[in-house]
């Protein structure tokens, strides 16, 4: 089959790589019809690499149809239309009946000390072959795939592998009162729906800064309040309070992560691991990586006092600083982690209606052909030509 690999920094490649094959009697392999490139698949191309092997298949948002079932599979059977959330989760563990798919026991990566493993996502989690590719292989087939309905657009339903679960966990824990006021860092994939979602659920103020134009304006056509970081700087902050009652946000999104600009030090420290072997620059990066923080800080400075910080962007340092004085003297709360998908199904299942509440189906901004994805990474990395959401169809 044909499948997305990785061969270094920013140099990824379709390739054609051996057939998946059923391996447990709960396997299903599942044609893939529709993959997405997410965020942190970025993460990977540019600074992750240590914790990667050339070949290694990339990519965690896809759906397709059950092309094969094991043995044991009871709820599925060849033809089911389905969507395989990021996590690989067990689903009948105690952490999955706590709605923590994400740190699954069954599949926690012991090796490393981190949570459940991910489709297509290094070493840390697992090293499992991933979904920007013809086929997959999906463990769990009683409990991991989620089941949707023939006949609506692919569209309509991918996102429920990580954008929707990942947005509506974010407004989850950011606890926004009803009525009250949200910021949104970043209008990527992730923040511009986690604005969405914020509207949809009774936010009275939602405010989405970027620094992207068309990403800003995609987010005004929805009713969001917007701040150009270039045109505000370092006044960005008052210009929010002002907004706000002069108080700041109720709750503060961050949809940003690693990938943060500016800190120039953090993000050259980043670089300069690109560089090393392998061994030295894995083991710099788990025990002394340093992310840049200008978007936390961001937050921390723009959320009221007793307010919300909620932490949806992918952070990886191990020596982060961070303002605790502030923190505490602000009485601010943090939430944060992987996204649990299977936790929130049920409360997304109903909004991908014919109504299209949160705008599914144009949701995408290019749907390209799984052999343009080396350069739909490159595009997206750049954020070139208003790339915000990405679909490969293999």
């Amino acid at each position: 089959m044909k499948a997305l690999t990785w061969h270094g920094k920013r140099d990824v490649r379709v390739d054609t790589v051996p057939d998946p094959s059923i391996q447990d009697p709960t396997d299903v392999i599942v044609r893939v019809t529709t993959t997405g490139l997410c965020g942190s698949d970025l993460h990977l191309y540019e600074v992750l690499g240590p914790f990667l092997e050339a070949g290694d298949i990339l990519g965690h948002e896809p759906m397709g149809v059950v092309e094969e079932a094991g043995p044991d599979v009871t709820a599925l059977r060849p033809g089911d239309r389905v969507v395989i959330p990021f996590n690989v989760s067990c689903g009948t563990c105690f952490m999955c009946g706590q709605g923590l798919h994400s740190q699954c026991e069954t599949t926690q990566v012991r090796e490393h000390g981190t949570g459940a493993a991910l489709f297509g996502y290094t070493k840390l989690y697992g090293q499992v072959p991933g979904g920007q590719a013809e086929y997959l292989r999906v463990p769990f087939g009683n409990t991991l795939p989620i089941a949707v309905p023939p006949g609506p657009s692919d569209e309509r339903f991918v996102y429920l592998s990580d954008v929707l679960p990942t947005a509506w966990q974010a407004v989850e824990y950011a606890a926004v009162p009803p009525g009250g006021s949200v910021a949104v860092l970043g209008l990527g994939p992730i923040g511009d729906m986690a604005a969405r979602i914020a509207a949809h659920r009774g936010a009275g103020t939602v405010i989405g800064i970027d620094l992207v134009p068309e990403r800003l304006r995609r987010a005004q056509a929805r009713g969001v309040r917007t701040f150009d970081l270039n045109e505000y700087g370092d006044t960005l902050a008052d210009a929010v309070r002002d907004v706000t009652g002069g108080r700041g946000p109720d709750s503060v999104i961050d949809a940003v992560g690693m990938e943060a600009h500016g800190a120039a030090l953090a993000k050259g420290m980043q670089q300069a691991t690109t560089f090393l072997p392998d061994a030295l620059a894995a083991k710099m990066m788990r025990r002394a990586g340093v992310d840049r923080l200008s978007a936390l800080h961001l937050a921390i400075d723009l959320v009221r006092r007793g307010g919300t910080i909620s932490l949806s962007g992918v952070y990886g340092g191990m020596a982060d600083p961070l303002p605790l004085l502030t923190m505490f003297d602000k009485q601010v709360q943090l939430r944060m982690g992987q996204a649990n998908v299977w936790r929130w199904v049920d409360d997304l299942l109903p909004l991908l209606t014919d109504n299209d509440p949160l705008g599914v189906e144009d949701f995408a901004t290019h749907r390209l052909p799984l052999a343009e994805a080396p350069a739909a990474y490159e595009m997206f990395q750049k954020k070139q030509d208003g790339a915000v959401k990405v679909l490969f169809t293999p």
